[in-house]
């Protein structure tokens, strides 16, 4: 089973693009292999989006957000708290922003220091 992923975009970013900011979302999740499971589409209105976000991808137990831009954020910065629940993809340019993950061959805190 693939991992999940939620798109996003703000309709007021994309404008008529809209159609082809979602196309380019369902082809990039579908060339990194994840399960795409729900576009959620913002305004420009739309109260607490990235509380919105965190609690869409929480529910769904998705692993990544892909969204178009970084201009379909705030100020056109990735949102930390968003990153800590999901990793975020852009589409243009793609980049990953990646939650901090503890490598598998990391030592364990012994809490002793």
């Amino acid at each position: 089973m693939n991992p999940g992923a939620l798109g996003y975009l703000r309709e007021d970013v994309s404008g008529s693009r809209r159609q082809w900011d979602e196309r380019q979302i369902r082809v990039l999740a579908e060339r990194l292999g994840y399960d795409l499971r729900r576009i959620a589409v913002f305004g420009a209105n739309t109260d607490r989006p990235v509380y919105r976000l965190r609690v869409l991808a929480s529910n769904l137990g998705v692993d990544a957000v892909i969204v178009p831009s970084l201009a379909h954020f705030e100020d056109g910065v990735v949102p930390g708290e968003l990153v800590e629940r999901a990793d975020v993809i852009t589409v243009r340019p793609e980049e990953t922003y990646a939650r901090w993950l503890i490598p598998p061959d990391a030592p364990a805190d012994s809490g002793s220091r």
